[in-house]
């Protein structure tokens, strides 16, 4: 909910409405990190929305221990999040933005099992 909170709305040139998928497709590319997560999710073929893709690579970088390290590289550029984000995000209060990043970082000493 984090992630969808505040987002600004957003349309493909198809009119497919953007999500937080697409935030975090894009965050990663700027960053030129080349995310194994983002490669297999878009590899599955039964996800056909941005919620469904968003929601299996957030379960991607739980299982693999890399949500907090994944979601801090697309929150370093504060253009981009401005340009995905009204002003009411707790991703544009660098307190707020750095609670979030810490409580996730904690979750990388838990183990998930989830069905990816």
């Amino acid at each position: 909910y984090f992630c969808q909170f505040d987002l600004k709305e957003k349309r493909s040139f198809f009119g497919q409405r953007k999500d937080y998928w697409d935030f975090l497709c894009q965050g990663l590319e700027r960053c030129r990190q080349e995310h194994k997560g983002i490669h297999f999710v878009t590899n599955l073929d039964k996800l056909k929305t941005p919620v469904g893709r968003g929601r299996a690579f957030l379960r991607y970088c739980l299982v693999h221990r890399q949500l907090a390290e994944s979601l801090q590289l697309c929150l370093l550029d504060t253009e981009s999040l401005c340009e995905w984000y009204y002003a009411r995000s707790p991703f544009l209060s660098p307190q707020h933005r750095a609670e979030i990043l810490g409580s996730l970082y904690e979750l990388d000493c838990v183990t998930f099992h989830l069905a990816l």
